[in-house]
């Protein structure tokens, strides 16, 4: 059995422990609000940009759509971009984004494809390298960056581009965790390479015969590679939205967790001290009959 002292010790480390996560859930909070406000934003973007591909890929023929958008015409090689979080203490936000890439990666082996794994954030690349580690070809790190911007974005999808353009994969998919509420981040799978263009209903496009200037194809050729990159962008904010409401909801239970420590060692402690006052006070008692 613990002595006192070894209880009131585990007590103040208990609730200094309970004062940080405390102060981490506080900080996520604060922080939430902003990146929840850009993740917002940056939906209504996004899905305009692929409404517009949508459009404009009607008016092109297959024979004259740019590479990106038709693929290869093959689906051997499969280049998986996971994107997680840098740091951890957010329950199983970032676990939940690895595992849901890793079984599609392990259904892709099966049916015997090539797997490619870029990881974009250092605790994606720590899960994934346990079981995929011949996969992963790239590893991304955005600790330094103070906050997530475009430029970031940018820079992933020309690094994508790139391997495309020269035949290293045939398929792009796109792996982050798209955020509901505080207590809801749903792990989401997005195509990039084909790009995927949602199909766009008569009443939404209207009837009007549009003309393009310069040629379909070429804006295209120029609005692919901005939509990859507008696509990567949300999937960051949205991941930077989730992390913090799944840090807040992961120290809100760390802290009631830590009360409920408290709670059992003060109890415990206060026993095992009236057990030794009473014991103290029978050897008192049974010293005084004994003179």
């Amino acid at each position: 059995m613990a002595s006192l002292k070894d209880l009131r010790n585990r007590i103040a480390s208990v609730k200094a422990t309970q004062k940080i996560t405390k102060a981490m859930q506080m900080v996520a909070a604060a922080k939430l609000r902003r990146a929840q406000e850009a993740a917002e934003a940056a939906r209504p973007y996004s899905e305009r940009m692929a409404a517009v591909m949508a459009n404009i890929g009607k008016a092109v023929d297959s024979a004259d759509a740019p590479a990106l958008m038709t693929g290869t015409g093959k689906s051997d090689v499969h280049l998986l971009i996971v994107a997680t979080a840098e740091r951890g203490l957010c329950g199983g936000f970032n676990s939940q984004i690895a595992r849901f890439a890793r079984d599609h990666a392990r259904r892709l082996i099966a049916e015997g494809k090539t797997v490619k794994i870029i990881t974009v954030g250092k605790k994606g690349y720590d899960i994934l390298r346990r079981d995929l580690s011949d996969k992963i070809i790239d590893r991304i790190e955005l600790r330094d960056v103070k906050q997530v911007g475009f430029v970031n974005a940018d820079a992933i999808a020309k690094k994508v581009i790139g391997l495309f353009n020269e035949g290293q994969f045939d398929v792009a998919t796109l792996f982050y965790s798209q955020f509901k509420s505080v207590i809801s981040q749903v792990p989401t799978a997005q195509q990039l390479i084909p790009a995927s263009t949602p199909v766009v209903e008569e009443s939404e496009s209207g009837s009007a015969i549009y003309e393009y200037e310069p040629d379909a194809s070429e804006i295209l050729s120029d609005l692919i590679p901005r939509n990859i990159s507008v696509q990567v962008f949300r999937a960051l904010l949205e991941n930077a939205a989730g992390e913090m409401g799944a840090k807040m909801t992961a120290m809100d239970n760390a802290t009631r967790n830590a009360g409920d420590m408290i709670g059992k060692l003060s109890i415990t402690y206060n026993r095992q001290r009236q057990a030794q006052i009473t014991k103290e006070l029978i050897e008192i008692i049974s010293g005084a009959e004994a003179l």
